[in-house]
């Protein structure tokens, strides 16, 4: 077998004429596939296959596909649109003199693995029997029952491709599978850009490609997906549903061999690029999305939707949301807490139903009651928050910031109105309105709050 890591080989993805039967202000290629821009799983998949960055071919002036795909792959841009062929011509002068093989793609097969491009890669490499030249071209293939709008293939007696065709009213046994070309292909370069100039005016199709091969008595090879869904191109939305789909399913499923349960996998969404530890327990009805991260022994849901947060160790969060947040080591929240953007719970935090958090740090081992809105706070460890406790963060005008020290006790009810400081130890009664700073260990009370008493007073210390 040969060794793909002796040869150069370049990717290409072709997005330069995506299908135009999608209503949508929104390219084909960037609409949202399990958390990700439909195009990024080509790429990623390819650039995994290659160990390289892929090109990627779009049309004109799309810089919405630029600014997304980034320094992922390296962007050529269309003039004009003249066939899938023509536009692996514009990648020739990067190219020429660079790769011994080219993969080239169309950039809406979303469900391409990596595992079959890595076959598929094998197969082109490996010699043809009793032939001194490489195949020119490999095609990837499937076959199905199921009448497609792909080109098929046509075999000889002798079981090689003589031909391939792309109209729809050949007749076939309905009882025998039909095989198509899925529209990925693998080039030897040396043949490809002698083959490939092509007159102007006229549009040249890769499938045009194979007809000049086979022509020419050159040998044409192909490898026949071993699940021909990840065949399946994005047209249309009906399309991109049932990919999402099969996406969701790998994923769960891949979660699970790793450790992970699903109590219900038909009703658990998680995007590609989460990350869960092993022992988590996942309840139904959860959306786990973005680039959320989640520890060791955790039990998630039910009802809970969690996006772009970093979970620890052994937390809990049951019937609950968070956003832009970090939960460390043991937090547990809910039912029906929400955590807004700039949360953060340190280690060991309980936070009650109905809490809200946003912008602030509750220190280790805090508690924070029912009812209670958080924000713009940093809160120190061991503090006690009452049920119904609200930050008066905003004047109408600006944010203000509330600092509770460690081991203070706010009453059931208090308001505090922020900028507002509030001393180690310090206690503050039950519906108390407190508008200004709290020293340590001092107990304020009433609406507006003033402070009582020292606690060291009470406690005769």
């Amino acid at each position: 077998m040969s060794d793909k890591k002796s040869n150069k080989i370049a990717a290409v993805i072709l997005a330069g004429d995506m299908a135009e039967g999608m209503p949508s202000n929104t390219p084909l290629v960037l609409h949202p596939l399990a958390g990700q821009p439909l195009i990024m799983h080509t790429v990623n998949a390819t650039k995994k296959t290659i160990g390289d960055f892929p090109f990627l071919v779009i049309e004109k002036d799309n810089g919405q596909i630029q600014r997304v795909v980034d320094q992922s792959a390296k962007c050529i841009v269309l003039d004009e649109l003249k066939g899938s062929a023509h536009h692996l011509m514009q990648t020739e002068h990067l190219l020429r003199n660079t790769a011994d093989y080219l993969l080239v793609i169309s950039a809406d097969m979303p469900l391409l693995t990596y595992n079959t491009l890595e076959q598929f890669l094998a197969a082109h490499l490996e010699p043809v029997e009793g032939v001194q030249s490489p195949s020119p071209i490999t095609i990837l293939s499937f076959q199905t029952l199921d009448s497609q709008n792909y080109p098929r293939l046509i075999r000889g007696e002798d079981g090689n491709i003589e031909a391939i065709s792309d109209r729809t009213d050949v007749s076939t046994d309905k009882l025998k599978p039909v095989e198509y070309d899925a529209g990925v292909y693998c080039f030897t370069a040396e043949w490809l850009w002698q083959a490939l100039p092509i007159s102007s005016g006229s549009e040249h199709r890769l499938i045009d490609m194979v007809q000049m091969a086979i022509a020419d008595g050159l040998p044409v090879k192909s490898i026949s997906l071993t699940n021909p869904i990840e065949a399946l191109r994005i047209e249309n939305r009906i399309d991109l549903a049932e990919a999402e789909a099969v996406l969701r399913q790998r994923i769960n499923e891949d979660l699970m061999l790793n450790g992970v349960t699903i109590i219900d996998p038909s009703s658990t969404y998680i995007d590609a690029q989460v990350e869960i530890g092993l022992d988590t327990v996942i309840h139904p009805n959860t959306y786990l999305r973005g680039t959320t991260r989640i520890g060791e022994g955790c039990t998630i849901g039910p009802n809970c939707f969690v996006v772009d947060t970093t979970i620890g160790d052994n937390c809990e969060i049951i019937f609950s949301e968070t956003e832009n947040s970090i939960l460390e080591d043991d937090v547990d929240i809910g039912p029906f807490a929400h955590l807004r953007k700039g949360a953060h719970l340190a280690q060991g935090v309980h936070m009650g139903n109905y809490g809200e958090v946003k912008d602030s740090y509750l220190g280790p081992g805090t508690k924070m009651g029912h009812f209670s809105y958080i924000g713009d706070a940093n809160i120190g460890p061991g503090v006690n928050i009452g049920a119904g406790v609200i930050t008066a963060n905003y004047d109408g005008k600006n944010k203000h910031r509330t600092e509770i020290g460690a081991g203070a006790f706010i009453g059931s009810d208090s308001m505090l109105i922020a900028p507002l400081k509030i001393g180690e130890g310090a206690r503050t009664g039950a519906g108390s309105v407190v508008t200004k700073d709290v020293p340590p260990n001092s107990l304020a009370v009433g609406s507006p709050a003033r402070v009582i008493r020292k606690k060291e007073e009470k406690d005769g210390s």
